[in-house]
């Protein structure tokens, strides 16, 4: 846990951000370092010092590196999305799991009548059908329904913004 590790000489990145002298006893310190500038930052636009300083004073302290990191998401979120925020990301997943789902029974819905329909292999009086999909409905690979390719497409739009792959303090 960095809250037990020995401090360098200089300032944490919360008291360079505020423009004071940082103490031993200073409850940023162990959780935002000086060489992460942008982490507090970010947490001090969002939710404030003083605000943050009262939830780490209130966390027990084995858990506090992990409630900085989630602060540090949050903040991160909010940023990106003002509106929603964390709730735009879980959101977006969901669809994102709904239209995999829908995505996954159909596949097992056209897998099921591909094997439930009688073979013609080794048949000679029966003719070979050059498309081997086209007795299939639309939704089994005749086409793509404009519904699912326009939800997809969507999707995949939207995904750029909650792409939190980058924070470098996750």
């Amino acid at each position: 846990m960095r809250g037990q590790e020995p401090r360098s000489t200089s300032s944490c990145a919360a008291c360079r951000l505020l423009k004071r002298r940082c103490n031993p006893n200073c409850i940023f310190a162990p959780y935002f370092r000086s060489d992460e500038p942008k982490k507090f930052a970010k947490v001090h636009k969002v939710f404030g010092a003083s605000n943050v300083s009262k939830i780490l004073i209130e966390v027990p302290e084995e858990q506090r590196e992990d409630t900085v990191n989630s602060l540090a998401y949050e903040a991160e979120a909010r940023l990106r999305d003002p509106v929603y925020g964390c709730i735009g990301a879980i959101a977006l997943l969901q669809r994102k799991m709904i239209q995999l789902q829908h995505d996954l029974a159909l596949a097992r819905s056209c897998l099921a009548r591909y094997t439930a329909t009688p073979s013609c292999i080794g048949s000679t009086d029966v003719p070979v059908i050059a498309d081997p999909l086209g007795d299939f409905p639309a939704g089994c690979g005749g086409s793509i329904d404009s519904f699912s390719w326009n939800l997809s497409y969507e999707l995949n739009q939207e995904a750029h913004m909650y792409d939190f792959s980058q924070i470098p303090y996750v």
